[in-house]
C-alpha cells in the first residue's frame, strides 16, 4: 500500500537560473526513477510584495508522490540531496513534506493567507512543528520554508494552482477526442470556465500552453468554443490560465 505525500519546495533560484517550477520536476523525476511514484506538480502563486525577498514571481511548487515507504525518510533524503545540491547560488531554498491526508485545516489556511499576506517563519516553523511535518531550510537564509509550507497547504486544499506536469502534459500538442485527452493526463474533466462539461466525443485542439488547474479538488483542462465544426473547443490561452491560477 503506497502513501501520498506532498512535497512543497520553493526559492531555488536566482534571477539568471532557471525558476522554482524547473526544478520541481527535475526533483519529480529523480523520485520516479528512484521508485516513486510523480502524480503531478502545481505551481502556487503567493504574495507579491517589496517585503518579500522573491526573485521573479514568488510562486511555490508542490509534488504529488506515491511512495511505497512505510516511512517518510528516503523521500526526506532524495528531496533535501537533491534540493541543496541544484539550487542556484544566492538561493534561499526549502522544503516542506507532509503525508497528505494528514495535512491540518490550519496549515491550508497558512497557504491561504500566504496569497494575500506576509507571513512570519516562526509561524511557519510552529505549525510545522504541531503537525508533524517535515520544514527544513537547505541554502542561504532558508526562507523558502515558508512558501514551501504554503504550496504544501495549498495543494492539500486543492483548489489553487496549475499543473506544471502531469503525466504527458510537455509533450501534449494537435487535436485529441476529450476522452482520450481525459485519459492521457488523468483528469478529472474538460470543462469551460462556467462548468460546461465537454462531450467525451468532442474534438480539442490543446492550444499553444496547455496546463490544467486544480478547482474543487478536480484536475481540469479548461477550453472555450473555438468557432470550428470540426474542432469544437481548443484550449484556454496562456492570459488566461495565469488569471485563473495566480
Amino acid at each position: 500500500m503506497s502513501t501520498r505525500y506532498l512535497v512543497g519546495v520553493d526559492d531555488t533560484d536566482n534571477l539568471e537560473s532557471r525558476g522554482t517550477g524547473h526544478r520541481a520536476r527535475q526533483l519529480g523525476d529523480l523520485l520516479g526513477r528512484s521508485g516513486m511514484h510523480l502524480r503531478g506538480v502545481t505551481r502556487h502563486q503567493l504574495f507579491v510584495s517589496p517585503a518579500i525577498p522573491y526573485t521573479s514571481h514568488n510562486s511555490a511548487a508542490c509534488l504529488e508522490v506515491l511512495s511505497a515507504d512505510e516511512s517518510p525518510t528516503r523521500l526526506i533524503e532524495l528531496c533535501r540531496d537533491f534540493v541543496r545540491a541544484d539550487s542556484a547560488p544566492g538561493s534561499d531554498a526549502g522544503i516542506c513534506i507532509a503525508v497528505a491526508s494528514s495535512v491540518a485545516p490550519e496549515v491550508a489556511d497558512f497557504g491561504a493567507r500566504a496569497k494575500h499576506l506576509v507571513l512570519d517563519r516562526t509561524e511557519a516553523e510552529t505549525l510545522a512543528r504541531q503537525n508533524q511535518m517535515h520544514l527544513e531550510p537547505l541554502t542561504g537564509t532558508g526562507l523558502g520554508i515558508i512558501g514551501a509550507l504554503a504550496a504544501v497547504g495549498l495543494r492539500a486544499a486543492a483548489g489553487d494552482g496549475r499543473f506544471l506536469w502531469l503525466p504527458g502534459l510537455r509533450e501534449l500538442t494537435g487535436v485529441h477526442r476529450a476522452a482520450l485527452l481525459r485519459e492521457r493526463l488523468d483528469l478529472d474533466a474538460v470543462e469551460t470556465e462556467a462548468g460546461t462539461v465537454v462531450d467525451d466525443r468532442d474534438r480539442v485542439q490543446v492550444g499553444e500552453w496547455p496546463r490544467p488547474l486544480l478547482r474543487a479538488g478536480r484536475r481540469v483542462f479548461l477550453v472555450e468554443e473555438s468557432g470550428h465544426e470540426d474542432v469544437r473547443w481548443v484550449g484556454l490561452n496562456r492570459e488566461r490560465l495565469k488569471q485563473l491560477s495566480g
